[in-house]
């Protein structure tokens, strides 16, 4: 495989995954976190450090409302819930060092 093919298809499959989180806002970032250790947030960091990478200014709320689809504040808004006390015990338990 060529490396712009390569590189196609990860934007793909990163576009894609995007999409199904804007989709499951079920899921809450803890949960994320707790299972997978990354979640929204880290999307969007991983997103401006790629940015930053390349000499382009992106800004923490810009590179969360590519993730979000929105502004995060109304996601939190609107699909945030309170963590639990178990969920907030796991993630202590595992927090990702990343």
């Amino acid at each position: 495989m060529d490396e712009q093919t390569k590189l196609e298809l990860e934007a793909a499959v990163f576009r894609r995954l995007v999409d199904h989180l804007r989709g499951r806002t079920d899921v809450q970032n803890i949960d994320m976190m707790n299972l997978a250790g990354f979640c929204r947030n880290c999307l969007s960091n991983w997103y401006q450090d790629a940015a930053e990478e390349k000499g382009l200014s992106l800004d923490k709320s810009e590179a969360r409302e590519i993730v979000y689809g929105m502004p995060y504040e109304d996601w939190k808004t609107k699909y945030q819930t309170e963590a639990t006390d178990k969920q907030k015990a796991e993630f202590e338990k595992n927090r990702p060092q990343h």
